[in-house]
């Protein structure tokens, strides 16, 4: 595929929220964009680095994740093809946090300069990035809301709806099945779940006949069912219509 083909996540991705014209689809399209594959489990930025470029996710699953003392892992976001989850390093430099990959990876990487001068020229598009910064805050809320005050098994349901959810918004999932491609202990590390309470969860929902699970594959047998548990409303995806 050439770069043009892989950009197209990342035009879904934000169309998916905002409408864009001819033209600043083509800008988009210009910009300048170095791509690099990674394998499962490196960062692809460090906490504490000074970054001079925006990440867009290509192919695979990446996620925002801060380590305590301990050496225990809290995932924070998790990141799927089209976005890109260092825009606000366009403001602020240094990561307070670190982007890694759960599974094999291939990353854009564009200049911090092109975005801005991107920015400058088309109000649009401005607008866009705007907007895909203030859902990924909208975001954070949710999980938050999730892992301070939702049961473990509410948690973990809403958690799948808003996968299921935003896989289908760039044309990934049919809403039913998606790829899954996380361990019981990465779901966990999302959750503040241990990894043997996840197990147990995942297994319950399994039994109410809630989701199909196997290996990276999942399958929703009850949305409505499921959407009900984990008390989830699509509204803070803002997602377009």
């Amino acid at each position: 595929m050439n770069k043009s083909d892989y950009l197209a996540a990342f035009l879904r991705k934000l169309e998916s929220i905002t409408e864009l014209s001819a033209p600043e689809r083509q800008a988009l399209l210009d910009l300048p964009v170095s791509l690099k594959r990674f394998e499962a489990n490196v960062d692809i930025v460090s906490e504490g680095e000074i970054t001079l470029q925006c990440c867009l996710v290509l192919e695979g699953l990446v996620c925002r994740y801060k380590l305590v003392n301990s050496g225990e892992r809290q995932i924070m976001s998790l990141h799927i093809p089209g976005d890109v989850p260092d825009l606000h390093s366009l403001h602020i430099e240094k990561m307070d946090h670190s982007l890694g990959t759960l599974t094999p990876a291939l990353v854009g990487f564009i200049p911090h300069e092109a975005v801005r001068r991107m920015t400058r020229s088309s109000y649009k598009v401005s607008e866009a990035f705007w907007r895909e910064a203030l859902i990924d805050a909208a975001i954070f809320r949710e999980w938050m809301v999730g892992i301070g005050r939702r049961s473990a098994p509410s948690r973990l349901a809403h958690f799948l709806c808003e996968f299921v959810t935003k896989m289908e918004a760039v044309g990934l999932s049919n809403g039913v099945i998606c790829e899954l491609p996380m361990t019981q202990t990465e779901i966990g590390d999302a959750l503040g779940l241990s990894t043997v309470h996840t197990n147990k969860k995942l297994r319950e929902l399994r039994a109410a006949r809630l989701i199909e699970l196997r290996g990276r594959r999942l399958k929703v047998l009850d949305w409505n069912g499921l959407c009900e548990l984990g008390e989830f409303d699509p509204t803070y995806l803002h997602l377009r219509k």
